[in-house]
């Protein structure tokens, strides 16, 4: 569904199960009536079962949802509380809100990630909860393995465990790991550059270069790329 709103950003989302048995991953926006802007949310259930696709998509209608002045820390806490109610599954998660001067807040658990993008440069906002990343910022060895490992999660998370960030730039992109695993950086780059392309393509390429995973974006556009009229949902999938 397309939604014309004046003053919004341009937005849409794509998301494949892959060869996975289902899919587990889901989004999430919310624009309040009169609010700031419009709030953003993606979540990977952990595991490949309907316990993990319920919790991704309670986690992020529940972040979604939470009032834009609250912050997205709250927006995390929210989905934690809505998903320890209503199901036994877990997920990761990434949230971002409009700040009040421009860009968007950040916060994450797990291995979910959001990046800035203004067209040409592509940077990251978050670090992986992953043990892979725990031992490789003490110069330990890691594995394989420890990449797919998340240390913090929406059920277990401790609010000073949730990261956080902030970036200027009216461009954004959230991906599950479905999507930055498999393309890394410079391919999601080499993609984004294509012009009229976003996560529909994000999403196709990361099942191109061999993604096992479900594979979703959200996709922000950049200023000059938008026109700043339209709206695409769903909304709180």
């Amino acid at each position: 569904m397309i939604t014309t709103r004046p003053g919004y950003p341009r937005w849409h989302t794509a998301s494949a199960q892959g060869p996975r048995s289902l899919n587990a991953d889901a989004v999430g926006a919310y624009a309040a009536a009169g609010g700031p802007g419009i709030a953003f949310a993606l979540a990977d259930g952990v595991g490949d079962d309907p316990a993990a696709a319920r919790a991704a998509r309670t986690a992020a209608a529940a972040a979604a949802r939470t009032p834009v002045h609250k912050g997205p820390v709250e927006a995390v806490l929210a989905a934690q509380r809505a998903v320890r109610e209503q199901t036994l599954g877990d997920a990761v998660l990434v949230v971002a809100m409009p700040a009040e001067h421009g860009g968007y807040r950040i916060a994450w658990v797990g291995d979910a990630r959001a990046y800035a993008w203004d067209g040409t440069t592509l940077s990251p906002l978050t670090t992986d909860h992953t043990l892979a990343e725990f031992f490789r910022a003490r110069h330990q060895p890691v594995t394989p393995r420890m990449e797919h490992i998340v240390t913090a999660s929406v059920r277990t998370a401790e609010a000073h465990e949730i990261g956080t960030a902030e970036t200027t730039s009216a461009g954004l992109l959230l991906t599950s790991d479905g999507i930055h695993k498999p393309l890394t950086g410079s391919g999601i780059r080499a993609v984004l550059a294509q012009p009229g392309t976003g996560a529909a393509e994000l999403v196709e390429a990361a099942l191109a270069r061999g993604g096992s995973d479900n594979a979703t974006a959200l996709y922000v556009e950049p200023l000059e790329a938008a026109d700043n009229t339209t709206v695409r949902f769903p909304i709180a999938a």
